[in-house]
């Protein structure tokens, strides 16, 4: 009778122990699912459209938000490297206690919040958020003190971010000058239908995260401008222009799901309004959380390839509006209008910036080439970001097939001539294979996600 007691006892014992360890397997597995950092980012993505952030100040936020979260999930993780050292003025991050238990994934998120709660202005979509993404997993049945030291940990991660983005010369930069419109015909000038200031003319001032200067990848300058029908300037107007009268469909709709135009503005009488659409920064965000489901990638890896694509975004931003306002060259709405055509006007609406190069497709390039080395060269994938803006899916064979539409797409909707375009895919290329190279996240090289 004894001896049947004590094996009773024996066998209730395993039986909570085992008990125990599936409970406490439960909540890492939930608690490790990156579908919450994904959530998170498109999280930041919703309010920067909302706010309304111009392309270059919209890609300084994914690059805040993405290292903040980067940094926080290598800490607990001894397969990849923090970026501390790599990344121009950051410093050592905070690191846990060692030996006491956290949930890395939970203080990713709290940090990626916290960080894009400074950077944006409302805050009050973002807390709602924050407090809902909190509860998620507090019921994933995680530890009240694991819970605790990863917040606190998180929030820790963020302060260390946000002492660093401080002193980027952003908040600088808001005081400088408006930009100057200038007599010289070669020059930008406001375009309708708003007629609004040039955009972030300070723009290379800001600290770059990686590149050793804004004019690090200089592009080659423009096409001399001139008005004289038989010179290249001109025959790259004409270009523009009549590929503009001859749009096929399906031109038409690739222009449209590029546009990625965060402030479009309608005038229909007296009344005017505003379109928002995601950032072309925002784009190739929503393209990374896409070829990360897509390719089953775990937390730590979503975390590295957003890191990864947002902060060569970012610098792209920073170099492509170094040449803009080093040319400040004409757009062809401007040109067309007063030498060829008073009455044309571009399928899509010029952006309020100067012409060369094409944003679009320096930071198309930089981050196809980032993505290219995380996931290789043929991965396809059907991109559904402009899905929720009314413009569908379009499917790619590979990230430089898509950079390359991305590109054209700015010849069929009518902002840019050809050579911006051109040397703005040669600009962004070359960028994000210097990230590849000067940026390491593993302790060993090569493609990080198969």
């Amino acid at each position: 009778m004894k001896s049947m007691l004590n094996s009773a006892t024996l066998v209730a014992i395993l039986t909570l122990a085992a008990c125990t360890r599936t409970g406490e397997n439960d909540w890492k597995t939930d608690a490790a699912d990156p579908d919450r950092l994904h959530r998170a980012m498109k999280q930041v993505t919703d309010v920067i459209i909302h706010d309304i952030f111009s392309p270059p100040v919209a890609g300084r936020i994914y690059g805040y938000v993405s290292v903040a979260a980067y940094e926080t999930i290598a800490a607990g993780n001894p397969s990849y490297l923090t970026t501390s050292g790599q990344l121009s003025g950051l410093t050592t991050p905070p690191r846990p206690t060692d030996g006491a238990p956290y949930c890395f994934e939970l203080a990713a998120v709290e940090s990626m919040l916290r960080v894009g709660r400074t950077l944006v202005f409302s805050e009050d979509k973002m807390d709602t958020f924050h407090q809902s993404i909190l509860q998620e997993y507090r019921s994933t049945g995680m530890p009240d003190d694991v819970f605790e030291r990863s917040v606190a940990f998180g929030q820790a991660m963020a302060a260390h971010i946000n002492q660093w983005a401080n002193t980027d010369n952003y908040k600088q930069t808001r005081s400088f000058p408006k930009y100057s419109i200038q007599d010289d015909p070669a020059t930008w000038k406001p375009t309708p239908p708003a007629y609004m200031d040039a955009i972030e003319p300070h723009w290379k001032s800001i600290r770059t995260f990686a590149l050793d200067s804004s004019s690090q990848f200089k592009p080659k300058p423009p096409t001399p401008f001139s008005t004289d029908k038989n010179s290249p300037f001109y025959k790259e107007a004409m270009e523009t222009y009549e590929v503009g009268k001859s749009l096929t469909e399906d031109q038409r709709n690739i222009a449209a799901f590029w546009d990625c135009n965060p402030f479009i503005m309608n005038v229909k009488g007296h009344v005017m309004f505003a379109t928002k659409l995601i950032s072309p920064g925002g784009h190739w965000i929503n393209i990374t959380k896409v070829a990360c489901r897509q390719s089953g990638a775990d937390f730590a890896q979503s975390a590295e390839a957003y890191m990864r694509v947002a902060i060569a975004i970012s610098d792209a931003f920073v170099s492509c509006w170094d040449e803009k306002y080093r040319s400040k060259l004409i757009r062809p709405e401007t040109y067309i209008n007063q030498y060829i055509d008073e009455d044309w006007t571009p399928l899509l609406q010029t952006p309020p910036f100067p012409e060369y190069t094409s944003g679009h497709s320096v930071i198309s390039g930089a981050a196809a080439v980032t993505l290219t080395h995380l996931f290789g060269d043929r991965f396809s994938f059907a991109d559904s970001t402009e899905a929720e803006y009314g413009m569908g899916v379009r499917s790619f064979t590979s990230f430089i097939q898509a950079s390359e539409e991305a590109a054209v797409s700015r010849l069929y909707g009518g902002i840019h001539y050809r050579p911006a375009i051109e040397h703005g895919v040669t600009e962004g290329r070359a960028i994000g294979d210097f990230f590849i190279r000067r940026v390491k996240t593993r302790k060993e090289d090569g493609v990080v996600v198969q």
